[in-house]
This record gives structure tokens, sequence and C-alpha cells, in this order.
């Protein structure tokens, strides 16, 4: 019986040290990952015929969207690609990304259209309306402590 009990010690001790050592290591690696956040901005061209009526068209040189990171760059891709039937997308991945979205919706005219109709910023680019949204927003990664 005493043989078995200094089995079932060692058994029980190595156990414990693999699970500090796990706990310490998993510890090190997600202090030094900061909390982040996700948006994806996305942009498609519409024909003059879609855009609502009453809709404001903010230019594209607008220095309001110019504050909006990756804003600039998704409507100027679904420009370059012509995206009439899918959207153009940036994904931003850093602290605060998921508050892009906040910004589209609170510092430009944003749209809530109907079932028909796209929601998001309208925007004037030359010849062509741009409509701007967030997109697959906010999926907050936080480390556990």
């Amino acid at each position: 019986m005493m043989i078995r009990g200094k089995e079932m010690a060692l058994s029980l001790l190595a156990v414990g040290a693999a699970a500090v050592a796990g706990y310490v290591l998993r510890s090190g690696q997600e202090v030094d990952r900061p909390s982040r956040s996700k948006a994806d901005l996305g942009a498609r061209i519409v024909g003059h015929d879609e855009v609502p009526d009453g809709v404001t068209l903010v230019d594209a040189t607008s220095q309001r969207l110019a504050e909006i990171p990756g804003a600039r760059r998704a409507i100027e891709r679904a420009v370059r690609n012509d995206a009439r039937k899918e959207w153009e997308h940036v994904t931003l991945e850093r602290d605060g990304a998921w508050s892009v979205v906040d910004t589209i919706r609170e510092s430009l005219p944003y749209y809530d259209g109907s079932s028909h109709e796209y929601n998001g910023v309208y925007v004037r680019y030359g010849d062509h309306v741009v409509v701007l949204d967030a997109i697959g927003w906010a999926r907050l990664e936080e480390p556990l402590h």
C-alpha cells in the first residue's frame, strides 16, 4: 500500500507541475497580446437610379470622410474594381477599430434603408455613387487573465 501511495503522489506532483507550467506559459503569451477589435468597412457602387430619395450625398473629398480610417481605401477599391454586385472591403484590426462603426453612423449622414435599399453613407466619387458601411464589425478579442 505504501508503494501505491508514493506512485500516486508522484503522479499528482507531475500533473500539478505540468498544469502550473502551462498556466505560466499561457499567461505570459496573453499578457503580451493587447485587446483588439475588428471593423470591416464595405463599399459598393450603386446606380444613380438606386439612390433613395432624400439621401444626402457626401463628396469623396470630404474631411469627415478622410478622418475615418480605411473609408477612402474601401471607396477607391469599389470604384477601381467596379464593385456593383459585391462589397469591396477593408478590414481594420487594432485597438478601438470598432469605434469606426459609431463614427460612420454619427459623423456622416447615415441612411437606414428599407428592405430594398442599402444602409450606409452614400458618397459621390466622380461620376459614381458609392455606398459605404461597416460590415462584419466589432468582434472583440480580449485576452484571458
